[in-house]
C-alpha cells in the first residue's frame, strides 16, 4: 500500500493530484503548524487576460501566535469573496467547461466556511470527484498523531500499515531511508512533471491551479495529468 502526505492547500496545482493518483492513501496534514509567511494553504495562481493572477483567501493570524492549519479562521468580512467570484467568471467565462463548475463556486463564495481547512477540503473534494480519483483520503487529525518529521511520515505509515511511502523529491534530505527500512517500508520520491494543455489568454503559463486545465479541458484534464505522470525513484 502506497501512502503519501500533503498539506491541504487551496485549489492545488496539477502535481498535487498526480501524486494523489499514484497513492493508495493520502493523508492530509491538517493538524500541523500553519506557516507564518506566505503559503499555498490560502492562495493559488490562475490566469486571465493580464497573465497570472493570485486568488488569496484572507485569514486571521495577527496576535494568534502559532496555529494549526485546522484552527485557522477565514476573515469573512469585506467584499473579497464577491471579487474572487467575479474574477473567476471574468477569467474563465469563455472556457469550454467553466459553466458546469460555476454553481459550485457561487455557493462556496456566498456561504464562506468559518475555517480555512473546510474551504480547502470543499474545493479539494470537488476536484477529486470531477477527476474521478478514487484514492482514500485521511485527515492527520483523525489519526491522532502528533509527531514531527522525520518521525511523522514513518509513524503515519506504521499506523496505516503502508509498505511504501511516496515523498516529495525535495524532502529526500529530511527523510533518512534507514528510518523506513527498519519498518520494512520502501521510500520513493515524487517530482512533478509539467503538464501542457490548451489555455485561454495567449502564451502558456505553467503550474497554475489544476482548476485551469479543468475549466479548459473538462473530463480530458484527467488524461492530461495521466500523460505527465512521472516515474518514481
Amino acid at each position: 500500500m502506497v501512502v503519501s502526505t500533503y498539506r491541504p492547500y487551496f485549489a492545488p496545482f496539477a502535481g498535487f493530484f498526480q501524486k494523489v493518483m499514484l497513492s493508495d492513501v493520502l493523508v492530509l496534514l491538517d493538524s500541523v503548524q500553519f506557516p507564518r509567511g506566505t503559503t499555498w494553504l490560502n492562495r493559488n495562481r490562475f490566469k486571465n487576460d493580464q497573465g497570472t493572477y493570485w486568488m488569496t483567501v484572507p485569514v486571521w493570524k495577527k496576535g494568534l501566535g502559532l496555529q494549526k492549519i485546522n484552527e485557522v479562521r477565514i476573515y469573512r468580512e469585506g467584499t473579497w469573496a464577491v471579487k474572487h467570484l467575479a474574477s473567476l467568471k471574468s477569467a474563465y467565462a469563455n472556457a469550454p467547461f467553466f459553466e458546469e463548475h460555476e454553481p459550485f463556486f457561487e455557493g462556496l463564495f456566498s456561504d464562506i466556511p468559518e475555517l480555512l481547512v473546510d474551504m480547502n477540503l470543499a474545493v479539494f473534494t470537488h476536484i477529486m470527484d470531477f477527476l474521478e480519483i478514487q484514492t482514500k483520503v485521511v485527515l492527520l487529525s483523525e489519526l491522532g498523531i502528533t509527531s514531527r518529521e522525520p518521525d511523522l511520515s514513518r509513524t503515519i505509515c506504521g499506523e496505516l500499515g503502508a509498505d511504501c511511502f511516496l515523498a516529495q523529491a525535495s524532502a529526500a534530505k529530511y527523510l533518512p531511508g534507514e528510518l523506513f527500512d527498519g519498518q520494512g517500508i520502501e521510500l520513493k520520491f515524487f517530482r512533478a512533471r509539467p503538464i501542457v494543455y490548451p489555455q485561454l489568454w495567449g502564451q502558456f503559463i505553467g503550474n497554475l491551479s489544476v482548476l485551469d486545465p479543468i475549466f479548459t479541458c473538462g473530463p480530458g484534464a484527467r488524461r492530461v495529468l495521466e500523460n505527465a505522470l512521472p516515474e518514481l525513484r
